[in-house]
């Protein structure tokens, strides 16, 4: 097989931009953390640890790459 065509797998985490539902904080998280992300501004739970992709508390905005 040559190497033009050999196709390189893009990766399934990502940034993402995240507001916070209680006080509207937009905070940058990485889709698979591996801690438990708070808002810094209302203390209130953003993403939690599941051991794989996070679960998302509060709104995405947009995906970053």
């Amino acid at each position: 097989m040559k190497k033009e065509r050999i196709l390189i797998p893009k990766p399934r985490s990502a940034f993402l931009l995240i507001k916070c539902s209680n006080c509207g904080n937009e905070q940058i998280v990485f889709s698979s953390t591996t801690m438990d992300i708070k808002c810094k501004i209302c203390n209130n739970l953003i993403a939690q640890r599941t051991g794989g992709k996070a679960r998302i508390f509060g709104s995405v905005i947009r995906r970053l790459s």
